[in-house]
């Protein structure tokens, strides 16, 4: 998380530049500084921002949404909202955002963003999925070299959301990008075997995968077959959040508990810092003054994921890291506590 001293905490107030109207159920929030900043909102192609959204039961909720917008774009930040059965956050921005209104949220976040965008890429979105997509799809084609497929599956035609922008960047580029659609009401929902064969001439690609659950675990399992590579398989996960990520949390004094010993690669630093047995190691490097990345605190968006060097730790909760991420070595920093004496994690 960027460090802001205009903001204290690294919490960004935004204000509503713009409200468009996607689809009869969804809509796209244009957002800008609410004051003036020393330096740009730095993001990276398919993160997402965490919106406080008002609540009379408990005052404020949590919620992640998708940017739609592209950093080259070099406009203002824009994230894409889709109304949900029951879903608090999306049918409140639905109904109740407008221009001029403001609204508090984290820095932008997230993992699930392309290491280069000079590779040719497979993109798999259903729905809203399509949001962190299309971030990623602009960008590639904007300032990467390669060649994109993109699969995007709806309910029909009348729920396409950015069918314009998408047959626009098709036109602008015929020679990289192919856009397939598939209609659940034509063509039926589709099965694993239709997704493997929709795969199969870019299956080789690195591949980000965006939508429901369901239709996630299909494409991955489509994907991810014996002997395929599961590290070019990217699928971006979220889960409910039921605490406040915007509470300041802050370590107890190191030289009054019980402590380990964390060395830490961040932003092309080594530090290294006593860390209380009883707290997660997020607590720890903020309130050592480390800019450490993080969204949700509740091991449910990957934000905060880091890979463990040397020593152990445990993870209090994980709802998003599967067991090959784990063999790898990657942790939630929001989640670890100490196991080993001394523990080496990596940012990079």
């Amino acid at each position: 998380m960027p460090d802001d001293a205009e903001n204290p905490g690294g919490i960004l107030t935004l204000r509503v530049t713009r409200v468009i109207q996607e689809t009869h159920d969804a809509v796209s929030l244009e957002l800008s500084p609410a004051t003036a900043r020393s330096k740009p909102i730095d993001y990276r192609p398919g993160q997402f921002l965490t919106l406080r959204i008002p609540s009379e039961l408990t005052g404020s909720v949590s919620r992640c949404y998708s940017l739609s917008s592209a950093p080259h774009e070099d406009g203002p930040l824009k994230i894409t909202v889709k109304r949900t059965p029951e879903g608090y956050g999306s049918n409140w921005l639905c109904d109740n955002a407008v221009e001029g209104m403001d609204v508090d949220a984290l820095p932008p976040a997230g993992v699930f963003t392309p290491a280069s965008l000079d590779v040719d890429m497979l993109l798999f979105a259903a729905g809203s999925g399509i949001t962190p997509v299309l971030s990623i799809l602009k960008s590639a084609l904007a300032v990467g070299s390669g060649h994109c497929t993109l699969i995007y599956a709806n309910r029909d035609e009348h729920s396409v959301i950015f069918a314009a922008e998408l047959a626009d960047l098709a036109a602008r580029h015929p020679g990289r990008l192919l856009v397939v659609h598939w209609l659940e009401t034509v063509q039926g929902l589709p099965t694993g075997a239709q997704l493997a064969a929709l795969a199969g001439p870019w299956s080789h690609r690195e591949a980000f995968v965006c939508g429901p659950g369901p239709f996630m675990d299909a494409v991955s399992a489509a994907l991810i077959g014996p002997g395929a590579d599961r590290r070019r398989v990217h699928v971006e996960r979220f889960a409910s959040l039921n605490g406040d990520p915007f509470r300041a949390d802050t370590a107890a004094p190191a030289d009054s508990v019980d402590c380990a010993v964390v060395e830490v690669e961040l932003d092309g630093r080594t530090r290294r810092m006593p860390w209380p047995r009883h707290q997660v190691l997020l607590d720890v490097l903020l309130a050592g003054g480390l800019a450490a990345p993080y969204s949700c605190r509740e091991g449910a968006c990957s934000a905060c994921t880091c890979r463990l060097v040397a020593g152990q730790v445990r993870m209090r909760r994980n709802e998003v890291l599967d067991d090959a991420d784990l063999a790898e070595g990657y942790v939630l920093a929001c989640q670890a506590v100490p196991v080993t004496d001394t523990v080496h994690v990596t940012y990079s």
